[in-house]
């Protein structure tokens, strides 16, 4: 399937800003089962300075700021991304119980190291807590297979959190989400990541974008999307030898937010945009700023077929996007 997507963002200052630096994530990822075909940003006013690299996790960050005044600032990012449908697992990655995975990442003297071992501990958004591991226990029970142990997980987050916009900030702790028994897609995702992390296995954040149906009747609106967040859950290839040629293991992707799993991606009307611990790791703009105390931030995401892109207008009215 090949999505076009653009992500613009905006901001209008009541008084003008005098400095300004940020650095954006809304490259998408380069990996299997996607392909980018084509990516540009575009930054209102030009930026005095601009540089992309690579961050620890691989995703693309680009740096720019402004050393002169402005009173409003639109970035939007256009890509063209080639995905496709999630790889079938072979039967052997369904046999492994999931205290093997949590054993095989338990500190050993002179153990080999395992590069998803960063994602075992706690970062900015996601603490290691009992309150985790209390939500958890009734999927992951003693002896069960660490796939179906870890889809039930995804299953009761679905079922037992109510999603609902705006019910919680960007910023809001997965504890107190929990908590409160709803959010959004990037609470949830918190929440997922908390509850196996606290049990000893490790999983990450991923960012990006899914394809959506306008209701019945009505007609795709530019800007009428938001960004979208699941986890990333990793399997040993020590613990299953027929994936031996898969090292060090298989990173599986669940999305709680709409009960959907697949190796590779949940599916390929997903867009992966960025791989981290949490959201802190990825998100799409942030920066600092000398002035412009108040402000307004509009953001506005369109995800379609090129064909059907083509005929919306070219220029989005933007909307508040929430994860």
């Amino acid at each position: 399937m090949e999505l076009h997507i653009r992500h613009t963002t905006r901001y209008r200052y009541e008084d003008s800003v005098d400095l300004a630096q940020h650095v954006v994530h809304l490259t998408p990822v380069a990996q299997a089962g996607q392909r980018v075909h084509s990516h540009r940003l575009s930054i209102t006013p030009e930026p005095d300075s601009q540089h992309t690299d690579r961050d620890h996790f691989g995703n693309a960050r680009t740096f720019f700021s402004h050393q002169s005044p402005h009173d409003e600032l639109l970035v939007q990012a256009d890509s063209r991304v080639q995905t496709q449908a999630p790889r079938g697992l072979p039967q052997a990655a369904m046999a492994p119980r999931w205290e093997a995975v949590r054993e095989h990442f338990r500190y050993r003297a002179q153990a080999p190291f395992d590069p998803a071992s960063e994602y075992l501990f706690a970062s900015p958004h996601v603490p290691r807590d009992d309150a985790f591991i209390a939500f958890a226990r009734p999927a992951l029970v003693p002896g069960r297979a660490f796939m179906e142990a870890v889809r039930a997980l995804m299953q009761r987050i679905h079922t037992e959190l109510r999603y609902e916009s705006l019910s919680t900030e960007v910023n809001t702790p997965a504890l107190e989400a929990l908590a409160q028994g709803k959010g959004v897609c990037q609470d949830f995702a918190h929440i997922m990541i908390g509850c196996l992390r606290s049990v000893g296995l490790p999983a990450r954040y991923v960012s990006g974008y899914l394809l959506t149906q306008p209701p019945p009747g009505r007609p795709r609106l530019i800007g009428a999307d938001a960004s979208h967040a699941w986890v990333s859950v990793y399997l040993p290839s020590a613990l299953v030898p027929a994936l031996n040629n898969e090292a060090p293991g298989l990173w599986i992707d669940f999305d709680p937010t709409n009960n959907r799993w697949g190796w590779g991606s949940p599916g390929e009307d997903y867009v992966t945009l960025g791989l981290g611990r949490d959201f802190a790791d990825v998100s799409p703009m942030r920066g600092v700023i000398q002035g412009g105390a108040q402000h307004t931030l509009s953001v506005g995401v369109t995800v379609a077929p090129p064909e059907e892109f083509a005929r919306l207008t070219t220029m989005p009215t933007p909307n508040r996007s929430t994860p």
